[in-house]
């Protein structure tokens, strides 16, 4: 089917942030009645375009517009004080009635722990020793305590053997964003070595679509939006100099480069996306990516819960010879 994902940058050329706020918000509504699996809220601090800060707020804003639609929330955990981010998980798993889970990362960016007067160099012990106090509190030490028995689902992230052994260590799941080869066999080592059952892995190969669009004019879609994809590919690319391992980076020198020779932001037609859908795969779908204004993002969003999604429930007819 698909999931929706939000970033909420807001590039001057873009719309304004007050417009795709409450764009975010309508969508998540609009996709949960249309087929959306999960919205996918993402965080990062001090960028120049504005890039989501604050990914529970935003994630209770969409849990009380909804009912059904599951919310993944990445969060980069050493920057936070584990007491207050049990508390507002707890607050969000009452809210959502336990849709909400979360996806923590060690952070990459240096700018982001000046930003909180915490040393990049430390992230890998502050993650540990927050992670031992954050699934304390929330398996009986906080009041409210969260609606989910123990806590809502926790995952790790990343794309590195550390990362999988960490998320082993700690029983949790392993939802990265790349994959080196030997991650899964790393992560359920480790998962022995502590004495807990592997949980769910999602391990994408660096060639794996972030960033879909479907539209009846792909020429036309380019075009349209095809800066707004751009912005999106070289913040990212700034953000992660010489890695090849995460989905999602692409290092473009224009429009035509993006869409001719890396595969992270791509439009696709509505017979791409009903095979897409058919065949068991799932349509990565970011409608305000890179600023995109809501009134041009609204139609490639409704097209596929309007169009896609019932094309590809259709069953096909082959005639007998």
């Amino acid at each position: 089917m698909f999931s929706i994902r939000f970033d909420m940058r807001a590039p001057a050329f873009g719309a304004s942030a007050t417009d795709l706020y409450a764009a975010a918000i309508d969508m998540s509504a609009w996709a949960e009645e249309h087929g959306g699996l999960a919205a996918v809220i993402c965080e990062h601090h001090g960028s120049e375009d504005g890039y989501l800060p604050v990914p529970l707020i935003l994630g209770s804003a969409i849990a009380a517009r909804t009912e059904r639609l599951l919310l993944t929330l990445v969060v980069i955990l050493p920057l936070y004080d584990p007491v207050r981010l049990a508390e507002e998980i707890a607050v969000l798993d009452i809210i959502s009635k336990g849709r909400a889970s979360y996806v923590f990362g060690l952070g990459y960016r240096p700018e982001e722990f000046e930003h909180f007067g915490l040393d990049v160099s430390r992230r890998g012990r502050l993650a540990d020793d927050k992670l031992t106090v954050l699934r304390a509190l929330l398996a009986g030490g906080i009041s409210p305590p969260p609606q989910t028995p123990g806590g809502p689902m926790l995952m790790w992230g990343g794309a590195s053997l550390a990362a999988a052994r960490r998320a082993g260590r700690y029983g949790l799941g392993l939802l990265a964003n790349g994959a080196v080869p030997g991650m899964q066999e790393a992560y359920e080592a480790a998962c022995r070595a502590h004495s807990h059952e592997p949980g769910p892995t999602l391990l994408p190969p660096s060639d794996t679509p972030t960033v879909t669009f479907v539209a009846d004019d792909v020429d036309r879609a380019w075009d349209e939006i095809g800066e707004h994809l751009l912005h999106d590919a070289r913040m990212y690319a700034q953000w992660n100099e010489d890695n090849d391992t995460s989905a999602g980076i692409s290092n473009a020198r224009d429009v035509v480069d993006l869409r001719e020779n890396f595969p992270s932001h791509r439009i696709i037609s509505v017979a791409e996306a009903v095979e897409t859908v058919r065949s068991g795969g799932r349509l990565n779908l970011s409608p305000l990516c890179g600023g995109i204004p809501p009134d041009i993002a609204w139609p490639y969003l409704k097209r596929v819960g309007d169009v896609v999604l019932p094309q590809a429930q259709t069953p096909t007819h082959r005639s007998s010879e």
